[in-house]
């Protein structure tokens, strides 16, 4: 296994993300001591020159590639532009300024949306490109294969060491809760504790919890009779969804999903950049998966067991099954630790004290 210097410069690219801010979290724990992050106000990713300066002045020896434009069904649907613009102009500069200024090792990650909509499951990395992307997020996708071709085309005209791992959906503290962008999980959790403060009739609360995450879109069901502009554009006309304790899902509920806590993959990316030197990128993930209903049904147990769990199948449900093989990192050692529901529920503790809530 490669060692990497305690003292050596090491560039977390979108530190502040999700991801980005485990991997921060994860290097600080292991003591490493040059640690080097930039603000979006401080540097603009999409801009060659800038990026290029940025390297120049602070030469990084190892490089993170974390950082994206990131987002759920909705978001993917109605913001396909800057999903592949922004995503592709990101990865494009970076990736060339680490050749540039001879970086030591670079990891890109990307997503396992890059496997065809009909994938065979569980999917193994030779998979991708045999078959069409699904369409809700298409965009997002073609940028993040666009990055896995970028670092290869690197590594086989330059012999930069430049490497691409691919993670299953993610969630854990820092997570994106937004309702309008989120992913699945984040914006379940969310739903069904404000489904829970609102039932109590926790005016205060919901209020609070939409200036810390975000704004409540005025389709999302809520109780009757509270006296709260929040809760009220949470009103549905449908008599279904009209019960106090309702929590609308999007879809049928039957598409299966595969879940890694984000500090299982900020452990993994330390171990492939001091483990991994190979071309192909690499799958990382639990190798478990679940459906949606199942889901909702687990953050219901944890977050507010007195919901009722109602399933909107006008919505779209998105890829059937993505369901990662992840044999090729179980046989170079790395394997998850973190328990699902563990992981949930010090999501939800999270999440219930940054919006100053104990119980």
């Amino acid at each position: 296994m490669e060692k990497i210097p305690k003292d050596a410069k090491i560039y977390v690219a979108g530190h502040r993300g999700l991801v980005g801010s485990a991997i921060l979290r994860l290097l600080k724990k292991k003591g490493f001591t040059n640690i080097l992050t930039a603000t979006r106000d401080q540097l603009d990713l999409r801009d060659q020159a800038a990026v290029n300066y940025w390297f120049r002045a602070n030469r990084p020896e190892y490089v993170f590639l974390v950082a994206g434009t990131v987002g759920g069904i909705w978001a993917n649907a109605t913001r396909p532009a800057e999903f592949i613009y922004d995503n592709m102009m990101i990865h494009a500069t970076v990736v060339h300024a680490a050749y540039v200024y001879g970086v030591s090792k670079l990891l890109y990650l990307g997503s396992s949306c890059i496997y065809p909509r009909e994938c065979r499951q569980p999917m193994k990395e030779e998979f991708l490109l045999t078959n069409i992307l699904e369409p809700t997020n298409e965009p997002y996708a073609i940028a993040k294969i666009a990055g896995i071709k970028l670092c290869q085309s690197y590594r086989r005209q330059y012999g930069c060491n430049f490497i691409s791992a691919m993670p299953t959906n993610l969630y854990g503290p820092n997570d994106n809760f937004d309702l309008q962008s989120s992913h699945v999980l984040p914006a379940l959790i969310r739903k069904f504790h404000l489904a829970k403060i609102a039932w109590k009739g926790d005016l205060e609360s919901i209020t609070r919890d939409e200036a810390l995450f975000g704004p409540i879109p005025p389709e999302l069901n809520g109780p009757l009779g509270i006296p709260s502009d929040a809760t009220n554009r949470l009103l549905s006309p449908n008599a279904e969804y009209r019960t106090p304790n309702a929590v609308i899902i999007w879809g049928s509920g039957s598409p299966r999903r595969e879940f890694l806590q984000v500090d299982d993959l900020a452990d993994a990316c330390l171990f492939l950049m001091r483990k991994y030197n190979d071309v192909p990128h690499i799958n990382v993930g639990t190798g478990e998966d679940l459906t949606i209903r199942e889901l909702a049904e687990l953050i219901k147990s944890i977050v507010f067991p007195e919901a009722n769990l109602v399933f909107d199948a006008t919505k779209p449900d998105g890829t059937p099954q993505k369901l990662l093989d992840v044999s090729r990192l179980h046989q170079i050692g790395w394997h998850h630790k973190i328990d699902f529901q563990k992981g949930i529920e010090d999501t939800y503790r999270w999440y219930r004290e940054k919006s100053g809530q104990s119980d």
